[in-house]
């Protein structure tokens, strides 16, 4: 994720949430985010937690 921007990233990802569907595709973003915050500032880590959370919720309301 070199050279991602982490506002740019997370407030795609909070567009996108709604069309995200397959349970790969929710694992693969919910990894990504999860990642991004290890790395980011800690004011920016409230947004991403949320949407870790966001993430997770959707993760358990989809078939396997």
């Amino acid at each position: 994720m070199n050279g991602i921007d982490p506002y740019a990233y997370m407030q795609q990802v909070a567009v996108k949430m709604d069309e995200l569907t397959e349970r790969q595709e929710i694992e693969t973003v919910l990894d990504e985010v999860e990642y991004l915050f290890e790395v980011i500032p800690p004011e920016m880590q409230d947004n991403a937690e949320k949407l870790i959370g966001l993430l997770r919720d959707k993760l358990a309301n989809t078939a396997g």
